[in-house]
């Protein structure tokens, strides 16, 4: 009979490395308290600080192990130990000392004032936090894997036993916290959100005038908006807002703006959801309108109030957009989990439209424009299959904010012209598509736009664009050369600087306007202008516009 294999400890798993680990996972920690893409609170950075440490000290902790699995000989001097606990200290100490520097640093590329400190302990305390439930957590791990090669090293070679045992363990907490924990996780946001979506405020009124969506002539209920519709088809300008800034036009008198908006409990399906939309834009006559927007809302069904409200100041009134509601969770964690949400409902809405569009006369039909911004812009690339619309395709796209997953977005980036930075790409001579960022659009020469007009709006700094998930292991292309709102103390290093643009990405919102991802009107101002060349307004009457928004925040 074969003798049984000696048992396994905890020690020979993982010890052979832990002073290396400690001080790996320190330098980790400072690393992640230097600047990145926008500024970060103090939890933020304990949160971020600590995830850092707890991911580069289970990298070498794992590396230990597989020296081990491997039969290398472990050297532990007793002052293995305590020098690595000393070196981690004054590690986690200089990080905390510079934290203050270093988030002004990332301030004043964002236009912000300094701070008088960080915040150090408030980091340590939520770094804490975030580290000792993870370590035990990775002991509870350990345990269980140590506990089960031990029973199969009974009929198994000491090392397949131990590398089934890690197999199966690592698989029964990846099921149980992606599958059971994260659901739950998830189906307790998505109902928090549905509550939100269907919280009706007092003060605001359905709307009276007959061609919004929730008025008395509408077919879609007001209630049945959710609260993004609710507040969408309310926003201003009304009709004497426009006269007032833009002014009557002899070809364009001031008109009151068709807004349709189809809430995710209007209808059962995507495609019946697409289908009232389509007779909600024929009951308010948006096809007799100049422009008609089909604009994909956010994961929450937010269509942000400076995106359109500037095209319907332009164009004074004279424009017709049409929303369709598909989610309730936030965009950042919908790109997460399924990148794909909500494409199904985008496409449908396109097609019912365009297929109604494409059939009017040339000359008797609006320009047909297609919006989104952030997981708005995603879904807004996938409505439309391009090989379906040849023969009538629509007459521009302006999408704000990109996600790092935009499949139309990164063909362009990727084939962008020699020497223009990924930050603001330059492809082609600029007749399909162009970039834009704070600084404006770049200068194409006497290089015209061709029949269609494609133009992003993308700010350096707002990380849900660029995102980087190979930033793991390789410095991002944007970083050479930066942008002027990136801070140029930022510097990459492996795993923590994709731990970082994570960080970005779910703050991107909380930023000042103009900086992250919160896009400030007088861009989407020069972007409408770009795309769609409105009659009748000098610089002086533009600026009038610009100082208005300036004046509420936007």
């Amino acid at each position: 009979m074969r003798p049984m294999a000696r048992a396994f400890t905890h020690k020979p798993l993982f010890d052979p490395l832990v002073p290396v680990a400690l001080t790996a996972g320190a330098l980790a920690f400072t690393t992640a308290l230097t600047p990145s893409l926008i500024p970060r609170t103090g939890a933020l950075q304990g949160l971020l600080a600590g995830a850092s440490f707890v991911a580069v000290y289970a990298l070498i902790v794992v590396l230990g192990g597989v020296l081990c699995w491997l039969g290398m000989p472990r050297w532990r001097p007793a002052w293995g130990y305590w020098a690595g606990r000393a070196i981690a200290a004054v590690i986690i100490i200089y990080g905390l000392s510079r934290a203050t520097d270093w988030q002004n640093a990332v301030n004043a590329a964002a236009g912000m004032p300094p701070v008088e400190t960080a915040r150090p302990f408030i980091i340590v305390a939520v770094a804490l936090a975030v580290v000792v439930p993870l370590l035990a957590l990775g002991r509870i791990v350990q345990a269980a894997v140590v506990a089960a090669a031990n029973r199969m090293s009974r009929f198994l070679p000491a090392r397949l036993a131990l590398t089934v045992a890690l197999v199966l363990t690592a698989t029964l907490f990846w099921t149980v916290g992606n599958g059971v924990l994260g659901g739950a996780v998830l189906r307790a946001l998505d109902s928090g959100a549905q509550q939100v979506d269907a919280l009706i405020l007092a003060d605001v009124p359905p709307p009276t005038d007959p061609v919004v969506s929730g008025s008395a002539e509408s077919l879609l209920d007001w209630e049945s908006l959710g609260a993004a519709g609710r507040s969408r088809v309310s926003a201003f300008p009304s009709v004497a807002q426009i006269a007032d800034i833009a002014g009557d036009n002899d070809t364009h008198p001031v008109q009151s703006p068709v807004r349709v908006y189809v809430g995710l409990n209007a209808a059962e399906t995507p495609e019946e959801r697409a289908k009232l939309a389509l007779a909600e834009l024929l009951r308010a006559d948006a096809f007799e309108r100049e422009l008609l927007v089909i604009a994909t809302p956010t994961g929450t069904g937010f269509v942000h109030p400076s995106s359109l409200s500037t095209l319907e100041y332009l164009w004074r009134g004279d424009v017709a957009t049409v929303s369709v509601q598909y989610s309730y969770l936030p965009s950042w964690l919908a790109l997460l989990v399924d990148p794909d949400y909500g494409a199904e409902t985008a496409r449908e809405v396109f097609h019912a439209i365009h297929d109604h569009w494409r059939r009017l006369p040339e000359d008797a039909r609006p320009r047909l424009y297609l919006h989104g911004l952030s997981l708005g812009s995603r879904n807004s690339e996938l409505s439309a299959d391009v090989w379906n619309i040849l023969a009538a395709p629509y007459d521009g796209a302006f999408w704000v904010g990109p996600t790092f997953t935009n499949p139309l977005w990164k063909q362009f980036t990727a084939r962008r012209n020699p020497g223009t930075p990924a930050w603001r790409p330059v492809v082609g001579q600029g007749s399909l598509v162009r970039f834009a960022t704070q600084e404006g659009i770049p200068d194409h020469g006497d290089s015209p736009w061709g029949p269609v007009r494609i133009l992003y709006l993308q700010y350096p700094s707002d990380a849900i664009t660029f995102f980087s998930p190979d930033s793991l292991w390789k410095r991002p292309e944007w970083l050479r050369p930066r942008a002027p709102d990136v801070s140029s103390a930022f510097r990459w290093a492996p795993v923590v600087t994709m731990l970082q643009l994570f960080a970005d990405l779910v703050a991107a919102f909380r930023t000042p306007i103009g900086v992250g991802h919160a896009y400030a009107a007088t861009h989407y101002i020069d972007g409408w202008i770009a795309m769609t060349e409105p009659p009748g307004w000098d610089a002086a009457r533009l600026q009038t516009l610009r100082e208005f928004y300036t004046a509420i925040g936007r």
